[in-house]
């Protein structure tokens, strides 16, 4: 599993508590007041119920970037040569510049990639209202395994990485990164509310994070070798 990949899904987990914590950050904010009051004033009750919602959502995202890096396989699997290798990889490193030169303002949001997810939405919204009221780890767990399916530009762009990871087990790995680098926002924003909110919309945070993927983007871009020079390593080894 190629770790720029993974750096590059952390990160993006990262600078999603920025461009996600009106949606997200509300919903972990709604769930941290709606826990007893006994819970909410005791921090490690409200830390572990927070840590189990939030493994659910994880939980998610590895299942869909299984999902995601088996159909990557099957294009490996289908398209012969290095052709389909180095597409996937180019179409995971452009995600990585798209959504950091997003974040430095050059390109718009991404929101027709929170479209494509609506339908299948509105199908689990019921559920999820349905479990938010509902108290306990498990409810919280299974809560988590739903909101993780919520359209999101970035967690479904980072979709896109975990195919170009061409295995189930390397787009898992790749969602996963993203799923812990959103774990300190989302957990604080259960714990904190509102004030972690004012914390994270710092500009200079939105740019230093823009920057990193963009870099890690070209990174990967470089470090994935063309067509035309596996082939040409390849003929320079061959009588």
């Amino acid at each position: 599993m190629d770790a720029g990949l993974l750096l590059g899904a952390f990160v993006m987990g990262l600078a999603s508590a920025v461009h996600c914590a009106g949606m997200c950050g509300g919903i972990a904010g709604a769930c941290g007041l709606g826990l007893p009051r006994p819970a909410r004033e005791a921090p490690l009750s409200a830390l572990v119920h927070m840590l189990t919602l939030n493994a659910g959502r994880i939980a998610s995202y590895s299942l869909a970037g299984g999902i995601a890096g088996l159909l990557g396989a099957g294009t490996l699997s289908l398209v012969p040569g290095p052709w389909a290798h180095w597409g996937l990889r180019a179409m995971a490193a452009l995600v990585l510049v798209a959504v950091g030169l997003n974040f430095l303002g050059v390109l718009p949001r991404l929101s027709f990639l929170e479209r494509l997810g609506v339908p299948l939405w509105r199908r689990l919204d019921p559920l999820a209202r349905r479990l938010m009221g509902r108290r306990g780890l498990p409810a919280a767990f299974a809560f988590g395994m739903v909101w993780g399916w919520l359209p999101c530009a970035i967690a479904y762009g980072i979709l896109l990485v975990a195919l170009g990871a061409g295995s189930a087990a390397g787009g898992a790995a790749v969602m996963a990164a993203f799923g812990l680098g959103t774990l300190p926002a989302m957990v604080g924003a259960g714990l904190l509310a509102g004030g972690f909110h004012r914390l994270i919309h710092r500009p200079r945070l939105r740019l230093g994070l823009g920057g990193v993927l963009v870099v890690l983007g070209f990174l990967t871009m470089i470090a994935t070798p063309g067509p035309l020079g596996v082939a040409a390593a390849a003929g320079s080894v061959c009588p």
